[in-house]
């Protein structure tokens, strides 16, 4: 009896050193969690069942538990290395055809030859369908999707609307509108440019003149002109050349008070190269267009269209929110990263490549966003390391060396044993 039971205990000193040595292997592993073998006694054997004289019968490993604690963060260079700093899973699926989903702390993300975000293994980082603004449309681990990255910002957008905030000096000479002349810096007051885009993306340069009429003293003439052609200023006011050009009006404290017409749009303007044609609408927002008795000044300056643009880089949000970013100037929301929770992380089942599957034990994911209720946040350019212990790994090895050579020494005694009874004569 005393064979067998030294026997259960190096066995379990055995499998003690195997989850050590395990640990100690995965010690840089990304996103690897250590595992803590757990004993339990076999029950005890005592004639006619008495506890008095109850014997144990050994030991057996009860289960090797991974232990889910946070793993320090490693800070990288590449935006795609993701770490979770909290609780969560990011949710991957093995192909784009099939829906079943593994669990995964490691972040080591790049993008595999058709855009997709993949992890080393191949696995497709899944993600929450967003709007524009990152606002999550579905949030159900079913309605999670493969990330994809675009190579392009899509078709061009024609310029629309053109917005400029500015002051007007108040102590500027007055002019005649009548006798503007682009060519003639002395026959305007100030000027502005910005660039716009046609339907093919091409750009143009539209340039507002401003000209402080002589006629109202808070009233200042606005002529527009795309690629020093001037252009009509629809329902304007005659002026040189017969071009029409729109009014700012102010009031006496120096607010604009509105424009004339209103709003200020263009005639579609024929650009001969094969673009639609173009009409712009001027605004001039009352909160930042001012007349007052300081220089010339351009607040602000936008306008609406874009050409296409080429990928340039990518953002990633603490609430896991995916955008790319365009030379143009754009950016796209691709999607929010997914995670995910089980009622008991001990009960996953380990596949390797440092994932999980969930089980009956486990309980069913549950969905969430980084950042939302016990979902811990995303953090880009870093990355979880393994939450092995070195130094308590390598004291835990030798307490398991320890007991196994116990063990063996106590098989060796009931050996000698053994061998003395049968070498009674």
């Amino acid at each position: 009896m005393s064979f067998n039971t030294s026997l259960s205990g190096l066995n379990a000193a055995s499998s003690d050193l195997d989850v050590v040595s395990n640990n100690i292997a995965n010690a840089n592993t990304t996103g690897f969690k250590r595992s803590r073998a757990e004993f339990a006694d076999i029950f005890a054997v005592s004639s006619f069942g008495s506890p008095k004289t109850a014997v144990g019968s050994g030991v057996l490993l009860n289960r090797a538990a991974q232990q889910f604690d946070q793993g320090n963060l490693d800070f990288t260079q590449n935006i795609l290395d993701l770490a979770v700093s909290g609780r969560g899973f990011f949710a991957l699926s093995p192909n784009l055809t099939n829906n079943e989903l593994v669990y995964s702390r490691a972040g080591a993300f790049s993008i595999n030859k058709d855009g997709y975000v993949v992890n080393g293994a191949g696995q497709f980082l899944r993600t929450y369908p967003v709007n524009q603004d990152g606002t999550v449309t579905a949030s159900s681990l079913e309605s999670s999707q493969p990330v994809r990255l675009p190579t392009s910002a899509g078709t061009p957008q024609a310029t629309s609307q053109v917005s400029i905030g500015a002051n007007l000096p108040a102590d500027a000479a007055s002019l005649d509108p009548a006798n503007f002349d682009p060519l003639d810096a002395d026959t305007f007051t100030a000027s502005t440019s910005t660039t716009v885009f046609d339907s093919l993306g091409n750009s143009h340069i539209s340039t507002l003149y401003f000209v402080k009429d002589t006629n109202s003293p808070n009233q200042w003439a606005v002529y527009n002109a795309l690629d020093g052609a001037l252009v009509n200023v629809s329902g304007g006011t005659a002026g040189a050349g017969g071009i029409q050009y729109g009014t700012l009006n102010f009031d006496s404290s120096g607010g604009l008070m509105g424009t004339t017409p209103s709003p200020l749009v263009t005639d579609p303007i024929v650009l001969g190269n094969g673009a639609n044609d173009m009409t712009l609408t001027l605004n001039f927002p009352s909160t930042n267009t001012t007349q007052v008795a300081s220089p010339f000044n351009v607040t602000a300056l936008d306008q609406d269209g874009f050409t296409s643009g080429r990928l340039t880089g990518l953002d990633i949000s603490e609430t896991g929110v995916i955008r790319a970013n365009f030379s143009n100037g754009q950016n796209l929301a691709l999607g929010k990263v997914a995670l995910a929770q089980f009622p008991n992380e001990q009960g996953l089942r380990q596949l390797g490549n440092n994932s999980w599957a969930g089980t009956i034990d486990s309980g069913a994911a549950i969905a969430g966003e980084a950042g939302n209720g016990s979902f811990g946040l995303i953090q880009g350019g870093a990355l979880e390391s393994s939450n092995v212990d070195l130094t308590a790994e390598l004291v835990h090895l030798i307490t398991a060396q320890r007991n196994f050579q116990a063990n063996a020494r106590a098989i060796e005694t009931a050996s000698t044993l053994t061998d003395s009874i049968l070498n009674i004569r």
